[in-house]
């Protein structure tokens, strides 16, 4: 659906179901005339409802024929000074879905549209309450799993991020007006080519949007998670190892080869990463076809996966399956020797690997530090500065760089200043991508349509 600034929208503003409370709230020019109509203040009788701004007020929300459906408490945010910068209600109801749905009808009946998922988020952008880093970080917010996640959310939320971007797009517009004025008035004698001055801050500006780069690793294994798959030969504790990390018994454990049929996926936090476990089914020769279909699953899970944890059991001689899987390019592995508590055989003495124990906890520690080495980022990078850029960020980031080095080099070379103008202009229009500078609709709806209903 088209946004269209002059309707009133309104939804249900927190998760289903039935909970104490839920919220109910409302954006846009009627929505002070829709309170007048629906809600009715305690005892203040029948006179039409004027809200006062940021005080809340206990009443009842009416249905058409003034019968009350819920008690409520509503607190009313006038325009400007609120969350979308239009008038916004929200409406404190009792946490029933049923008492939740009338009430939000009785709403929709009286004037509001039910909104779009991401919408108020979105009004809150177009009316310059945010930018678009801050408001894609509304949903990273919401969807953080490790307290990191949060403090790079809300980093990103407080405008950190945007703020580096302007300061890099006010330096290329600079770069931007010197090239183009010596284009326009060459008897002024704005000599870029000659001007080391003009490379100097091209370089900075490069120096800045690689730092910005550097993040980008962090920010997705910190929104999705470093896809880590278990793998190994049946009965080498692959399950035992997930319920190990996670601290419960998610996984059926069991002595019968070929129990896992299919992948288990669990989420853990690993000093602040969000660590995506995958438990498959064991590799190995098998007439079953059930167990083909689960080792086939195991195979795919390979070729996606970021780190893989090879288990195998260091208390019995190597037999089939007990070598490392084939993986992808670039896919890092961790062998775990298994069962460490029974004694290592002497077919794995040379074998290089993490001595670990499911029964006892033997080498957990030593484990997880080598999981978090190979994240690539030391402890000070991940608690420290918490910028992390998303694909999307990176992709804008990659086109701004290349411009920048295009136009440097056409100054190098002493080619045409509208050559090197055009490029510098594609570096800013990429970088005004990053932050919403831009008449970019299409953006706009992928980033918002991502959204939950009420936000």
């Amino acid at each position: 659906m088209p946004f269209l600034p002059e309707d009133t929208i309104a939804a249900v503003a927190t998760a289903p179901g039935a909970a104490a409370v839920s919220v109910i709230r409302v954006s846009g020019p009627a929505t002070k005339a829709l309170l007048s109509t629906v809600f009715r203040p305690v005892g203040r009788g029948k006179a039409p409802f004027l809200p006062e701004p940021r005080r809340a007020t206990l009443g009842q929300v009416l249905d058409a024929a003034g019968h009350p459906l819920d008690e409520v408490l509503l607190t009313f945010f006038a325009g400007p000074r609120s969350y979308t910068g239009e008038d916004v209600a929200e409406f404190a109801c009792h946490g029933g879905p049923l008492v939740t749905r009338l009430v939000l009808e009785r709403i929709l009946e009286c004037g509001a549209r039910a909104a779009e998922p991401g919408e108020f988020s979105r009004r809150a952008f177009l009316g310059g309450k945010m930018d678009l880093t801050q408001a894609e970080a509304v949903m990273d917010l919401i969807t953080a799993k490790t307290e990191l996640a949060v403090r790079a959310a809300q980093a990103q939320l407080s405008g950190g991020l945007g703020q580096r971007i302007e300061a890099a797009r006010a330096a290329v517009l600079e770069i931007v007006a010197h090239v183009e004025a010596w284009i326009d008035f060459p008897e002024e004698d704005i000599d870029p080519v000659t001007g080391a001055l003009l490379q100097e801050k091209i370089a900075l500006v490069r120096n800045r949007i690689d730092g910005l780069l550097a993040t980008a690793d962090r920010g997705r294994i910190l929104r999705e998670g470093l896809r880590t798959v278990i793998c190994g030969a049946p009965n080498v504790g692959k399950s035992s190892l997930l319920n190990r990390l996670l601290g419960y018994d998610r996984a059926i454990v069991s002595d019968v080869a070929g129990t896992t049929r299919d992948t288990i996926e669990e989420i853990i936090n690993l000093r602040g990463i969000p660590l995506r476990l995958i438990d498959t089914a064991g590799l190995r020769e098998s007439d079953d076809v059930l167990e083909q279909a689960g080792m086939a699953r195991t195979l795919r899970q390979l070729d996606q996966a970021e780190l893989v944890i090879h288990v195998v059991d260091a208390s019995r001689p190597r037999g089939a399956g007990s070598d490392a899987p084939q993986v992808m390019a670039g896919t890092q592995v961790l062998t775990v020797l298994n069962k460490a508590d029974l004694g290592r055989h002497r077919d794995w003495e040379e074998v290089s690997g993490f001595p670990f124990s499911c029964a006892t906890g033997e080498g957990e520690a030593a484990l997880v530090e080598a999981i978090f080495r190979l994240t690539g980022q030391t402890q000070a990078q991940w608690e420290g500065e918490c910028v992390a850029i998303s694909l999307r960020h990176r992709d804008a980031l990659r086109r701004a760089g290349e411009g920048l080095d295009a136009a440097a080099a056409l100054l190098e070379a002493n080619a045409a200043g509208e050559l090197a103008a055009l490029e510098l202009r594609e570096a800013l229009d990429a970088l005004g991508e990053i932050v919403g500078r831009l008449d970019i609709e299409d953006i706009l709806g992928e980033i918002f349509g991502r959204f939950c209903i009420g936000k």
